[in-house]
């Protein structure tokens, strides 16, 4: 049995015992650890049936494990015979989660 989350403006695939990765969860970095995280369910599939519709009373209860970085993405910026450069970088913040249990 699996499922596809949306967990913030993304969507995954998740199998029971899974740890993915989603958008920050709110409170600071890694200090909520050990906290339930609900997900809300957009697909949901067990075996041969496929359950599209009437998922409001489906969802993936998740444990958040701690918080992590994404890749460092670098920002450049350039006029040509100006003068003018700028460089800037960026890394993204996600929290990590193990999913629990798929509730259908």
């Amino acid at each position: 049995m699996y499922a596809i989350v949306k967990a913030g403006s993304k969507q995954q695939k998740v199998a029971v015992g899974d740890v993915i990765e989603i958008d920050l969860v709110e409170g600071k970095r890694g200090s909520t650890a050990g906290t339930s995280v609900t997900l809300p369910v957009v697909l949901l599939v067990d075996g041969e049936k496929v359950t599209a519709t009437g998922l409001d009373k489906a969802s993936v209860s998740a444990e958040v494990v701690g918080g992590t970085k994404g890749p460092k993405i670098i920002i450049q910026k350039y006029k040509n015979k100006t003068g003018y450069k700028k460089r800037q970088g960026h890394r993204q913040h996600y929290t990590q989660v193990k999913v629990t249990a798929i509730n259908a």
